[in-house]
């Protein structure tokens, strides 16, 4: 006989998009928590921790499989205390358990299906598991019958188990390999990229493929420095591979997660908030240093689909829309070559059909439809239609418009319209980046709407910071990456011209990270606070992944904030951090390529560019808009004037001259003569 469970089970008091998605389910499901936790060891029964988001396509497949079946569901209460974890909201507990997967599958991924003790010691694990037996794997009822078994029949075997496993995970996660760091392992990491580039479609790896930004944007760094041809191109090839396939959205903008082929032609539709910000911050840096207006269009689409469809009326950015759609992926955005004749006339619709190649057949013909992508130049496909390119352009522009409204009229995938303040920071550093760079101030206006919502918001009554908000709740104490981004973020915008009050936050942010997260001892930053609950691991992990390392991004936050304030005390603390995982760098560079970042910037120091002159000022603006020429990876950037200069050392005894603004340039302690003629800041910055 069954557990009688109410209609709406207790994760219908939580906020997460994803729990709340499995609110209605017949399992008795808890957010983890005490009550959880405790009724575990009360009851000494197994927990069975699932833990997904709420994009994910196959987290929704096993949902309605299993997670809705009262037979299945009857198991789960009967055998285990159930929790659903969003990872998006507790980046620990996905670490943790996710690290415990890997080692005892091989392979990752979510639905993440775990198996702890009471003590929360994991002792099996996997991912999506179907409903039925077959192919030589159990179903998801077989396992949970077998589990209970075992554990009601071999104890002892389990807590071994849970016990080794346990003591693999904390050694991966915990342990630190002091080493000397150097810029030279930039250099090794490229190469490394370089093996698993592919020279046809793009990317890295095969299939499924993602974007790798972080790898993308060392290459350019590295590339302006030495010049090198083959990084560059390794950029270009991705970047086109992914803005010309599937991957991007050429009605809306934005990107999706990831290519499930190497082509880049059909994508997991889902579009993740933290992929746009990093692809529109590649494009934007991709596009200043080739001036392909290719680039500039792509990252402006983007940044314009995040303004358009993902901002709240507060200002913070929503953080994923799903892949599905009426329980089908992609359906949203696929197209067959019929429905676009409904939507345009002749001979627009051929236009269209012709440069997104849309068929008959379907360039998806495992579902009889159609991915927008662009495998044709357009002066290709002008001069099959005997049209000029701008006569194509335009009747495309007309096109995508009227294809977009009638998108709108769709049943739209499920938006998770939850506030991540990691996510959010992420795009308030892009958006800083293209408003300073495009000289666009409704970018800059965004960011600071985002910047001053996080910090309303999302800000605690110590004055530290929540992880995640929704609606008029925020709750959850932020991790080490939402310190570390948010106060990266701010400095961008603060150099991108906006209010010095923002360089003071980000200061604010570096001070309460070091207090609360670093390992003094270990020389680096945890990714939980000091008074986090206690889990059966700590992290403090260092290498990239689909974000930046957090670890990578607190070392660059204290380095940029240690030549703004001139402290060597913050430029000790970034040195310790890199130099805490040296060994681990060395072995293999590629996997830690933001840390790479930081070592050069310490190592080679930045540009300091002072700018003195009244915001507003044309003269000034024009000061600003030839620095923005100029790729400058390793630079910081001071402004003012009046009062606003006061207390920042990077202005100290520098003036406008005889009325006009102007521009300092320095480097290693020495200063160029102030410029105030705009045609003279590039070759006084190129001096440095």
């Amino acid at each position: 006989m069954s557990e009688h469970v109410p209609k709406s089970n207790r994760l219908s008091r939580e906020t997460s998009p994803y729990l709340l998605q499995h609110a209605n389910n017949p399992v008795d499901w808890y957010a983890w928590g005490d009550e959880a936790l405790a009724r575990a060891k009360q009851e000494d029964k197994p927990i069975l921790l699932s833990i997904g988001y709420a994009a994910c396509h196959w987290c929704h497949v096993m949902e309605r499989e299993s997670f809705e079946n009262d037979a299945i569901a009857t198991l789960m209460n009967q055998h285990y205390v159930c929790i659903k974890v969003d990872r998006e909201e507790r980046p620990d507990l996905d670490d943790i358990y996710m690290a415990a997967t890997i080692a005892m599958t091989g392979h990752g991924g979510w639905p993440m299906t775990v198996f702890l003790t009471p003590e929360q010691k994991p002792f099996f694990a996997g991912t999506y598991y179907p409903p039925e037996d077959g192919h030589g794997r159990p179903g998801f009822p077989t396992l949970l019958q077998r589990i209970a078994e075992v554990w009601s029949e071999d104890r002892a075997g389990i807590e071994e188990q849970a016990g080794q496993l346990t003591h693999a995970v904390t050694s991966q996660l915990s342990g630190t390999a002091h080493a000397p760091v150097s810029s030279e392992l930039i250099a090794a990491a490229v190469e490394q990229l370089a093996e698993s580039y592919d020279g046809r479609w793009g990317g890295f790896g095969g299939a499924p493929k993602f974007p790798a930004s972080s790898s993308l944007r060392l290459l350019l760094r590295f590339h302006a420095r030495t010049g090198d041809k083959r990084a560059l191109q390794m950029v270009r090839g991705t970047l086109d591979g992914m803005k010309n396939g599937g991957m991007f959205d050429h009605v809306g903008g934005g990107f999706a997660r990831y290519s499930t082929d190497e082509k880049w032609h059909v994508p997991h539709f889902e579009k993740m908030l933290y992929d746009n910000a990093q692809l529109a911050r590649v494009y934007v840096e991709a596009f200043q240093i080739t001036k392909h207006s290719e680039y500039e269009r792509v990252a402006r689409e983007t940044l314009d689909y995040t303004l358009r469809e993902m901002q709240s009326d507060q200002g913070g950015f929503y953080s994923a829309t799903d892949a599905d759609s009426e329980g089908v992926e992609g359906k949203f955005f696929t197209f067959t070559r019929a429905q676009i004749a409904e939507i345009l006339e002749e001979p627009q619709a051929s236009y269209f059909c012709a440069y997104y190649d849309v068929s008959e057949p379907g360039n998806w013909p495992e579902e009889h439809t159609n991915v927008l992508r662009t495998p044709r130049p357009l002066s290709e496909v002008a001069t099959q239609f005997e049209l000029t390119e701008a006569q194509l352009r335009e009747e495309l522009s007309t096109a995508r418009l009227r294809v977009y409204s009638a998108r709108k009229e769709r049943v739209p995938p499920l938006l998770d319209d939850k506030i991540l303040v990691s996510w959010n920071a992420l795009m308030i550093g892009a958006l800083s980046e293209a408003a300073r760079l495009f000289g666009e101030p409704h970018y800059a206006r965004a960011a600071e709407r985002a910047a001053d919502d996080l910090l309303l918001r999302l800000r605690r009554a110590d004055g530290g910071l929540y992880r995640t908000a929704r609606g008029a709740k925020a709750h959850l104490n932020a991790y080490l990456e939402d310190y570390a981004y948010l106060g990266d973020a701010l400095i961008d915008l603060y150099e991108c011209g906006a209010n010095v009050r923002f360089l003071a936050e980000a200061r604010s942010l570096c001070e309460r990270m070091i207090k609360d997260f670093r390992d003094i001892e270990g020389g680096g930053f945890y990714q939980t606070a000091h008074s986090h609950e206690q889990l059966i691991a700590r992290s403090r992990e260092a290498q990239d992944d689909a974000l930046p390392n957090a670890s990578a991004i607190a070392a660059q936050l204290c380095a940029r904030l240690s030549f703004h304030l001139d402290s060597a005390e913050l430029r000790t603390i970034a040195q310790a951090t890199v130099e805490s995982f040296g060994k681990l760098i060395a072995r293999a560079p590629r996997a830690f390529v933001s840390t790479l970042s930081v070592i050069d910037l310490l190592e080679q120091g930045p540009t300091e560019v002072a700018i003195l002159g009244e915001s507003e000022e044309p003269r000034t603006r024009a000061l600003w808009q030839a620095v923005a020429q100029v790729y400058l990876p390793q630079r910081i950037i001071a402004h003012g004037a009046g009062d606003d200069a006061v207390g920042q050392p990077l202005l100290e005894g520098k003036t406008p001259v005889r009325g006009q603004p102007a521009l300092y340039v320095c480097h290693n302690f020495t200063c160029s003569a102030p410029v105030t003629d705009p045609s003279e800041v590039m070759q006084a910055l190129e001096a440095t």
